[in-house]
């Protein structure tokens, strides 16, 4: 078969015209899981998946499924792709979104050249991954793979109290389908990196290996409010100072580790929040990542240590919760080397690389060979407006994914 190429223009059209739904009066892109926006955006996804004579299908925990089979292949196992449309606050317009429109995208290129799959391919749109609205992110993928009870999830109430599997049916998106319901061959995530590894060494293709562990606590340091101007500071049982501690610990041993270790405090609070007032609380998170579970494990024991020697020095109390934990996960290193392979003959350039953060992919490769495909991010900004990949980038990975999907689904 000679080498197929997407509908650069379909695909970049799509991308934007997605990009727009969900926009709030200030501009700025909100489309949260289980919202008004996110039934807008999913009704469009719909729309394109139908427009390409996909079977749609979508499991009770919302993830939707654009199915291309006949009968010859059906009983097989299908190779999927995909990725989420539910976005963060103030987003981008590529994160998550690419993957899903590429994903579609491939599958039309391969109708249109009349090409004959040995298997079904699927796209799917997972709910939730993002996780602003409804915890933990990956939500969608992870019920999938059977890592959380469908019910659990259905249950989970949101930051802003509204209970995920009546949003679902509010914006009808319950579907009727079990999670899991299509077993893959094997899974692809396109995605732009969120990084700036391949802008910075001028490489257009990351072959991803492997995706860091991510702890997430939530400490609580309590002390004794008292007057900011009597109390001298020897005498002090502050839990601002304590918390402080606590990020200057993180940094230092992060920074000093010569490991992939990174260390993140995002979230801080402080009580009563009065200028003239000691603080009595401090809460505030902790987000460690290291793609090898030892050292992770590593790390969280020297935080715990950390805050034992800290209670004493300092006076206060401290406790902890554990908000969300996902080991580190190695992807296929097969299809790691059908991406590298797909990159060299289109002569681009691949890098094998790491993912710090979280997605999709990592929740399917419980049940599934999976890896993830890498374009760059100009200056490695995500989560924000200023996100961008240039055309040429995206329109390459989406070829990587199609001649990545190819091969696969002859498999």
């Amino acid at each position: 078969m000679t080498m197929l190429s997407i509908d650069a223009e379909r695909l970049l059209g799509r991308l934007r015209e997605l990009g727009q739904i969900g926009r709030d009066g200030d501009g700025r892109l909100v489309r949260l899981a289980g919202s008004d926006a996110d039934k807008a955006g999913r009704d469009v996804f719909i729309a394109w998946v139908r427009s390409a004579g996909l079977e749609v299908a979508i499991d009770r925990i919302g993830n939707i499924f654009g199915i291309w089979k006949d009968d010859a292949n059906a009983d097989a196992a299908p190779v999927l792709l995909g990725s989420h449309i539910d976005t963060v606050i103030n987003a981008g317009i590529y994160d998550g979104c690419y993957g899903v429109l590429s994903g579609l995208e491939a599958i039309e290129t391969l109708k249109a050249s009349r090409y004959v799959p040995t298997r079904p391919i699927a796209v799917a749109a997972f709910t939730n991954e993002e996780g602003v609205r409804y915890a933990p992110d990956m939500m969608g993928s992870l019920v999938y793979a059977s890592g959380l009870p469908v019910e659990e999830a259905l249950a989970t109430i949101g930051t802003d109290g509204t209970v995920l599997g009546a949003e679902l049916e509010r914006i009808g998106y319950a579907g009727s389908e079990e999670p899991g319901f299509l077993k893959p061959h094997a899974y692809v995530e396109l995605h732009i990196e969120q990084g700036p590894v391949l802008e910075r060494e001028g490489v257009p293709i990351g072959a991803v290996e492997n995706l860091q562990g991510i702890s997430w606590q939530r400490v609580t340091i309590e002390g004794e409010a008292n007057h900011a101007g009597t109390t001298p500071m020897s005498m002090r049982r502050d839990a601002g100072h304590a918390a402080a501690r606590v990020i200057t610990f993180l940094r230092d041993r992060a920074r000093n580790a010569n490991t992939p270790t990174v260390a993140t405090v995002g979230c801080m609070s402080f009580e009563p929040n009065a200028i003239n007032v000691i603080p009595s609380r401090a809460t505030f998170t902790v987000d460690l990542r290291d793609p090898d579970e030892g050292r992770l494990q590593a790390e969280e024991a020297a935080l715990a240590a950390y805050l034992r020697e800290l209670a004493a020095a300092e006076e206060v109390t401290v406790s902890v919760e554990r908000l969300a934990r996902f080991e580190p996960v190695t992807f296929d290193n097969g299809i790691v080397e059908l991406v590298e392979d797909a990159a060299r003959k289109r002569g681009l350039a691949s890098k094998r690389m790491t993912s710090g953060a979280g997605h999709d992919a990592q929740m399917i490769a419980r049940i599934a060979p999976s890896a993830m495909i890498f374009v760059p991010s100009i200056g490695g900004i995500s989560h924000n407006p200023r996100e961008h990949t240039p055309d040429a980038d995206l329109v390459a990975g989406a070829n990587i994914l199609l001649d990545v999907v190819t091969r696969l689904a002859d498999q």
